[in-house]
């Protein structure tokens, strides 16, 4: 597959080492690392030098080259290409593409990769990357690959009181909980696994390990039945599979995962890594497809990053594969449980996140409803409402109050997103499990705090395939409300890149019922939008969009409890493959 993945897109390699994108798309600066790294992880797999009669070697350094006289410099781009060169050789001295390198470049890549950024968010892991191959190259004696772990490390512990990866912004309340997180590990660990020195790495494996594992834990809580892994955030879609496998499989390499769970895990891998092969490789012609007229990805994810990261992924995969010996006997699947969790990422006296994770086993509904930031970007993929694809969705670049109630007030614009207070998990009445928060101070959609508005309280109850949410909204002083809005997207499964036993909504629909609207807004007539490019989700294409509005204004006084309470029991049906 990484095989025919490359030979349909080397053709994109200029002969300056940059990238062609596909038509529709623009470049990004750091595309010609990602081919480098690609390339190498193909050499490091198969030990071939050509692939389709061309001289890999060759593009490789024509990659680097092109990468390291980018301006602006690109260091997530410098970081995927150092890493490529690494892949050729430990050493200066024994590195097929390094003697390829005029001494120019050679220079320039000593220069580059001296440069040091302080972050606090995924781009240490890159940080990381060039500290290893600075070293390893020999050009430098002092390796600061254990020192940068470490801030990495403190930076966790400053911002998340269980230990998960915030992928701190400039804006917003803090708290980006996203896969961003698991690409972290993945990525620093594949870095690890090409130092020179490999004492180092044995160093801080326990280290990564301790805040890993909290996300390879959650995966069998996480992983649709289907084979769905990370399906919240900006980022999600083939990445959410792509980042879950690598996670997975370096665990299972590294002996993180205990002998009585292998099985559950290799099971959880067949699950994801089937879902992957199935919803983005185009298999007559061998290559990945991120997006066409059902579908969207993540604007920063060209067409052209997303084949190379996957031939890379592949090529990893199948090295680590072997390594774990996967050919042991099958797990006994285990008998469908209903579940109700929520994985806790930080909790402060300012604010609580999280993500609140439910299955019901009879009906295959499987929801994650994430209480995070989304960085100060408004944007529908991290509002706090159960994200099932197929059944619950919304759309992928693009901000519309999907299940969750928007309040206007003059310029100010809020929903009940983004934090929480007192987020509270448990069972309820015959087997139900409720997921409840509250908000002291109302937020907007750009994350700023209206202090003295008003609060709102939030419960979602869940028995069976039956869902239902209730809002409470109470204000401090007098205020009108300018508008209500709340919207409910009808999506369908894409029609070629699906796998068999999937959810999706059957002819019955969502079944909504208002129970209560203290709001008195309006059902207006079910919006058609098949024909808008904007309403496409990761997974298919959304073709309907009921609104529930009031669009004159409300004055809302204190004293008063302003309520909406909505019921859903979902068709869920599974689809054919």
């Amino acid at each position: 597959m990484a095989r025919s993945m490359l030979a349909h897109n080397l053709d994109s390699i200029q002969p300056d080492g940059t990238i062609a994108p596909v038509p529709g798309e623009s470049p990004r600066l750091d595309e010609p690392g990602h081919v480098a790294f690609a390339l190498g992880e193909y050499y490091r797999a198969t030990g071939a030098t050509t692939l389709k009669g061309v001289d890999l070697v060759d593009l490789t350094a024509r990659c680097v080259t092109a990468q390291v006289f980018t301006e602006p410099a690109a260091e997530n781009g410098l970081a995927y290409a150092a890493l490529g060169l690494l892949c050729f050789g430990p050493s200066k001295e024994r590195n097929l593409v390094w003697e390829r390198l005029v001494d120019e470049t050679r220079q320039r890549i000593d220069k580059q990769l001296l440069h040091r950024s302080d972050y606090d968010n995924h781009w240490q892991s890159f940080n990381i990357a060039k500290a290893v191959a600075r070293f390893s190259f020999g050009l430098s004696k002092k390796d600061e690959t254990s020192r940068l772990i470490e801030r990495m490390v403190d930076r966790i512990n400053q911002t998340s009181s269980t230990g998960f990866f915030d992928d701190a912004a400039p804006s917003g309340i803090g708290g980006n909980f996203n896969l961003y997180g698991v690409m972290s590990f993945v990525f620093t660990r594949s870095a690890l696994q090409l130092h020179a020195n490999s004492g180092v790495r044995d160093r801080k494996l326990p280290t990564l390990r301790t805040y890993a594992e909290k996300y390879i834990k959650m995966m069998p809580d996480l992983v649709r039945a289907d084979g769905l892994g990370w399906a919240f955030g900006n980022a999600s879609g083939a990445y959410g599979q792509m980042h879950c496998i690598s996670l997975i499989l370096q665990a299972l390499r590294d002996g993180w995962i205990a002998e009585d769970q292998k099985g559950k895990y290799f099971d959880l891998l067949r699950r994801i890594f089937l879902y992957f092969y199935q919803t983005y490789l185009d298999q007559e012609h061998g290559f990945l497809d991120l997006r066409d007229t059902e579908r969207d990805a993540n604007n920063h994810h060209t067409t052209r990053i997303a084949n190379f990261d996957a031939a890379r992924y592949l090529c990893q995969w199948s090295r680590l594969a072997k390594t774990v010996q996967m050919s042991g006997p099958p797990a006994k699947p285990e008998a469908p449980r209903t579940v109700g969790r929520f994985v806790i990422f930080d909790k402060s006296n300012r604010k609580e996140q999280g993500l609140f994770l439910y299955r019901d086993a009879a009906s295959g509904l499987h929801a994650q409803i994430p209480l995070v930031s989304s960085a100060g970007k408004p944007a529908s993929d991290v509002l706090p409402f159960p994200h099932c694809p197929g059944v619950f969705d919304w759309p992928n670049n693009h901000y519309a109050p999907i299940l969750v109630p928007e309040l206007t007030f003059g310029d100010k614009v809020t929903v009940p997103a983004f934090y929480g207070k007192n987020c509270v998990t448990g069972l309820g009445l015959r087997n139900s499990f409720y997921f409840r928060y509250e908000q002291p101070e109302l937020i907007t959609t750009e994350e700023e705090i209206l202090k003295g508005l008003g609060s709102v309280k939030v419960q979602w109850n869940f028995a069976g395939p039956k869902i239902s949410a209730e809002f409470a909204y109470t204000v401090k002083q007098q205020v009108t409300l300018d508008k209500f809005r709340y919207m409910i997207a009808i999506a369908a499964p894409h029609s070629r890149y699906r796998v068999a036993g999937s959810l999706a909504l059957g002819a019955e629909g969502h079944r909504c019922t208002v129970q209560k609207d203290d709001f008195q807004a309006v059902w207006r007539e079910t919006e058609v939008v098949t024909n808008d490019p904007i309403y496409r989700t990761n997974y298919g294409k959304i073709h309907y969009l009921q609104l529930l509005l009031r669009d004159h204004p409300l004055i809302m006084r204190p004293g008063n409890v302003y309520r909406l309470a909505v019921n859903f029991e979902p068709d869920v049906v599974q689809i054919d493959g």
